[in-house]
């Protein structure tokens, strides 16, 4: 498919954003980036080496420790499909998924000099075109002149059914009650920060996936590039 384009998915935590953003890519032809995952790498990292105290991040210090951060994507040898996050030259996708991890990153990702480090990595990522990224701030931050924009949400209980019965599935120990806890939490912590909050873009298109199956989710999504590149070619 000629005339690449660029596309942004901004929305809430379980949301469907990275099911429906590798979708989306595959579909296309595209490269998919998580930008949550190098969020989710940083307070990894975080935590390993005592970076948080009495739950609360070690700013200063973990601002002097970002140029020892190295995060890329690798393919997965056994899921073509699937880019990992390797931490430092190892492979995280498994521990970065953990509760643990969820319950650390909106304060790890609220911190100014982290996220101008990885904005700047994902930029270079996406310089080119053809790609689908995801996160709080890819439409508003990292790519505004974006040729879509998706903002994705869904009721909060159906994020948390959702995130729950993943977990499980996953064999992670997590209550209901404690996942749906997070996800108001992390809710609160990324449309409230003063750093590159999490915010519906005017020109941002809204795809409420309350009542929608990632089938139908991919539809929309995919007839929407298709009126794009139409438009681009006429």
């Amino acid at each position: 498919m000629t005339n690449k384009i660029t596309i942004a998915v901004d929305g809430y935590s379980s949301c469907g954003k990275s099911t429906l953003s590798k979708a989306l890519a595959k579909k296309l032809g595209y490269i998919f980036i998580d930008s949550g995952a190098m969020y989710r790498g940083v307070a990894l990292y975080c935590i390993e080496n005592k970076l948080i105290n009495n739950n609360a991040p070690l700013e200063q210090q973990i601002i002097a420790s970002l140029p020892d951060i190295s995060l890329t994507f690798q393919k997965n040898d056994e899921l073509p499909d699937q880019n990992d996050l390797f931490l430092n030259g190892i492979n995280v996708e498994k521990k970065i998924r953990t509760p643990e991890i969820a319950n650390q990153v909106s304060k790890i990702a609220s911190i100014k000099e982290v996220r101008l480090k990885l904005v700047e990595e994902q930029r270079k990522m996406g310089e080119r075109g053809g790609i689908v990224m995801d996160g709080r701030d890819i439409g508003s931050v990292v790519f505004p002149n974006a040729e879509l924009k998706l903002f994705v949400t869904a009721q909060a209980e159906i994020r948390a059914k959702r995130r729950f019965k993943e977990l499980q599935q996953k064999g992670i120990d997590a209550s209901f009650e404690e996942v749906l806890q997070n996800l108001n939490e992390r809710d609160l912590l990324d449309s409230s920060r003063e750093e590159s909050p999490l915010v519906q873009l005017k020109d941002a298109i809204v795809l409420d996936t309350s009542n929608l199956t990632p089938e139908e989710q991919l539809e929309v999504a995919f007839n929407l590039v298709l009126n794009i590149l139409q438009a681009k070619r006429t």
